[in-house]
């Protein structure tokens, strides 16, 4: 069938049930602004979802996540993925592009108190040598910085599996750090003992927001997910993707974000931005912060490109966000933050 022609569009995603309930929200959003339109899901499994054996910066992260679902976008079995933004690699395949980030939801990380532990709601209640479960070398390191006392290992899975080990009886984890907004997507926001504050605990470029990936020369389809787009969020991640793509950073190194917009007119207002990067036990940390204004300005901003989709009317704002990230991934390299890359990523490498 011509492109033009198509009524009905294959949705990739991953086969959890984290991944299917989001792509499901996606597509009932998109159905509703294309009532003409049909949407099939199609489920694909990973390499991060079938190797579970190894800790995730060892297997590498470079489409972690993401590769077998552009594969099957790239010959045409789909139309278009849905992703965790925070899966998406700062740069994306040729031919690829996020054809559009939708609303952002909690952000934060969240803390999940094992059975033993109910009632509890700090890590600073744990006792001397606790186990927390996490497969992140962000949380790690900032674990690690501000609650000494207890250890971190790893665990792997979907998140049904991650709670399935903190709940079963002969299990050694205390607690598991786990974004929020996954556990909120699944309706298990009960299971939630706190939430740690995103200017304390610095999240992962994206977290908590979802984002389409498209073909860049299908302009059909990228006419009709930019729809979904969400102009705030949009500014946020271009931002944050921006400021992991100057470092070069993924999963497989401790890096952590927060950024912010102070208005919900994304033609004005500012865009506030910090980034950090951790050596792999916290001990050492450097960081930066910087702001700027959005919407149209005197000023040329530079296009860096982060791989994203942006709508014409938001792209002034957009360049803003972008060269935000960069000014501060080039503050936290003059700080040293580049020799705590290096190290991290020669360690993990042993």
């Amino acid at each position: 069938m011509a492109e033009g022609e198509r009524s009905t569009l294959n949705v990739g995603t991953r086969e959890s049930e984290l991944a299917r309930v989001q792509t499901d929200h996606i597509v009932a959003c998109l159905q509703e602004k294309h009532p003409n339109l049909k949407f099939s899901v199609v489920g694909i499994s990973t390499k991060g979802d079938k190797i579970l054996d190894k800790p995730l910066p060892k297997i590498g992260d470079k489409g972690l996540f993401t590769k077998e679902l552009e594969v099957a976008l790239g010959d045409g079995r789909v139309d278009l993925v849905v992703h965790s933004s925070k899966d998406l690699p700062s740069s994306m395949p040729e031919g690829m592009v996020v054809g559009c980030i939708f609303k952002r939801e909690d952000r934060r990380d969240a803390l999940v108190m094992s059975k033993q532990n109910e009632g509890k709601s700090s890590l600073k209640e744990l006792i001397p040598g606790a186990v927390v479960g996490t497969s992140s070398l962000r949380r790690i390191a900032q674990i690690s910085k501000e609650y000494g006392h207890v250890q971190c290992e790893d665990v792997r899975g979907n998140l049904n599996t991650r709670l399935r080990k903190l709940d079963a009886d002969d299990d050694k984890y205390d607690a598991l750090v786990l974004a929020a907004a996954g556990l909120d997507r699944l309706g298990w926001s009960d299971r939630v003992s706190a939430r740690f504050d995103a200017k304390a605990m610095r999240y992962a470029a994206g977290q908590g927001a979802l984002a389409v990936e498209v073909r860049a020369s299908d302009t059909k389809v990228l006419s009709i997910v930019e729809t979904l787009t969400h102009p705030e969020t949009l500014l946020e991640c271009i931002a944050e993707r921006s400021f992991l793509k100057a470092l070069g950073g993924g999963c497989s190194v401790p890096i952590g974000v927060c950024c912010t917009v102070d208005s919900e007119d994304c033609m004005r207002g500012e865009i506030h931005f910090t980034g950090a990067v951790y050596s792999l036990d916290g001990q050492r940390v450097v960081e930066a912060t910087d702001s700027c204004v959005l919407g149209p300005s005197s000023e040329e901003y530079p296009k860096v490109s982060t791989g994203v989709q942006i709508p014409e009317k938001w792209r002034q704002s957009a360049f803003a966000a972008a060269r935000l990230g960069c000014n501060v991934a080039e503050s936290v390299v003059l700080k040293g933050a580049e020799q705590l890359l290096i190290e991290a990523r020669a360690a993990i490498a042993r």
